[in-house]
């Protein structure tokens, strides 16, 4: 895994129902079968990050609670290669059975998928 720094901060959040509304219309993806992940460039100087984890893919809060903290931490320690991107990621079925480790993964794959494309792009 990589090391970064920093924090999740308000700054680095998705906030405001039209900035998810930009990120899914206008969206460079990522999927598999646990997760999809969407991004669009925000002009910014920094990545910010958006969380979808629905009941219907994870039943119990703290299922949903545990999904979303190893995202944000992921996140958070991979930011500074990500760029300047708004990034929503979405659960599918079955995400709630993936162990942490197998979960962090799957995110690293889309980390390095979603740099890929930006820079071709």
């Amino acid at each position: 895994m990589n090391v970064g720094k920093g924090t999740f901060a308000r700054g680095a959040r998705l906030t405001r129902p039209v900035e998810f509304q930009r990120v899914f219309q206008e969206n460079i993806r990522s999927s598999n079968g646990f997760l999809t992940v969407l991004a669009t460039p925000n002009g910014l100087d920094r990545p910010r990050l958006g969380l979808a984890i629905s009941r219907r893919f994870a039943k119990t809060a703290v299922s949903r609670n545990r999904i979303k903290r190893v995202i944000r931490e992921s996140f958070r320690l991979n930011q500074q290669h990500l760029g300047a991107l708004d990034i929503v990621v979405l659960a599918r079925a079955g995400v709630d059975r993936l162990s942490t480790r197998d979960l962090r993964d799957a995110l690293e794959r889309h980390w390095t998928k979603l740099i890929a494309r930006c820079k071709s792009s």
